[in-house]
């Protein structure tokens, strides 16, 4: 066995300054971005002797069974913020690191042969943790390379894109730009269509400059803000300002979740905000519990399309869909409902009693109030 392990490493180390050229030149093909500062000579080598450098350590590491040194993670670091420097975006960045790691997996893979089995183990367990390490000291160095040119809102809106994307270098540059990255983050999406682009970075310089809440939008119509749980009252803050820069309806969605792993929270207040009502001034951040039903419903075809049904037969007219939205919202408390709609109480019964005859439905029972209260907030939603 000590034989196998000594020809492939060995093998692996006579193809180490081919196997770099490669690299870089699949790099340079795959991205016009790492091809433009390819071109410049000096750029070109500074990328040969990192692919160099890197393979070289790998291969010395392995053979000793050792981590990387805070040295290597040092040259690792200049070598991103290198490329930071260079105005390389996040987006190469990140295909860069994963063309780097499948070459390395490629590159084994052809060195190795029936009796390197132990040998490609041993580097595939090395390469799992440290590959880990070596790409987060990368991404550190590529984003302090870009604060040279990268204005501070910018380097907001991608460390909140960073932190609900899951990646691990996020919180860490979030400390380096004065962000006190908190154990959980509550995850606050406002949907509003066609919003432009003066207006939409009106408000995360505003959410960033009054209370220090990180935030971005993707698209043109998704807002999303990051505040820390234990900031309960700048939740409010924050959509409070939103709407009044805004000035238009729109749909709030919230969930809360470890500010190490944003992911699910982000996605269950994407599908929350699409749920929930629009409104100009919305008093209420809406959560799933608020619309458990809503999302159980929608994952259903069979009961979405039966929900649908009903929302039509009562939206002849949008008058019964408000008139059963003010009734909920009042507790069926009939006098006030009747006010909130400026209408007579007896005016309000004639619409609950049509309400019962086009859905077959009491809406003032349990049942009711179940399936129908279901329907307005669809309608309402714009589902």
């Amino acid at each position: 066995m000590g034989n196998a392990v000594s020809d492939l490493l060995g093998l692996l180390a006579k193809q180490i300054p081919a196997n770099a050229k490669r690299v870089v030149e699949v790099c340079a093909d795959d991205q016009p971005e790492y091809a433009a500062a390819a071109g410049d000579p000096r750029e070109y080598a500074g990328m040969l002797d990192f692919a160099v450098f890197i393979r070289r350590r790998t291969l010395e590491l392995v053979a000793g069974n050792e981590p990387l040194t805070d040295d290597d993670l040092a040259v690792v670091s200049a070598t991103g913020e290198r490329r930071g420097e260079t105005g390389m975006s996040r987006t190469v960045l990140r295909r860069v690191l994963t063309l780097h790691a499948s070459a390395t997996l490629n590159e084994i893979q052809e060195a190795s042969g029936p009796n390197d089995l132990p040998v490609t183990m041993q580097m595939l367990g090395w390469l799992g943790p440290q590959g880990a390490i070596a790409q987060q000291a990368y991404t550190l160095g590529f984003l302090k390379g870009q604060k040279h040119f990268l204005p501070v809102i910018a380097q907001v809106r991608q460390y909140t894109e960073m932190v609900l994307g899951g990646e691990t270098a996020a919180l860490a540059n979030g400390r380096d730009l004065g962000i006190a990255v908190p154990e959980s983050y509550q995850v606050i999406v406002a949907r509003i269509p066609d919003v432009d682009v003066e207006t939409a970075a009106e408000v995360v310089h505003t959410v960033w400059r009054r209370y220090g809440v990180p935030a971005t939008w993707f698209g043109q119509d998704e807002f999303v803000a990051l505040v820390p749980v234990e900031q309960q009252t700048n939740a409010t803050k924050v959509i409070s300002d939103f709407a009044e820069i805004i000035g238009r309806p729109f749909s709030v969605g919230t969930a809360e979740g470890p500010a190490s792993a944003l992911a699910e929270a982000f996605a269950l207040a994407r599908r929350v905000s699409l749920l929930t009502r629009a409104e100009t001034a919305p008093s209420h951040l809406y959560t799933a519990a608020d619309v458990f039903i809503e999302l159980g419903a929608a994952e259903l075809p069979e009961i979405d399309r039966w929900l649908h049904s009903l929302a039509q037969r009562l939206t002849d007219g949008p008058v019964l869909v408000d008139t059963l939205d003010a009734y909920y919202r009042n507790d069926l408390n009939r006098p006030r409902a009747a006010a909130a709609l400026c209408i007579h109480p007896r005016s309000l019964d004639y619409r609950l009693q049509r309400v019962q005859e086009l859905a077959g439905i009491d809406p003032a029972s349990t049942h009711g109030i179940r399936i129908l209260s279901t329907v307005v907030s669809r309608v309402l939603g714009g589902r």
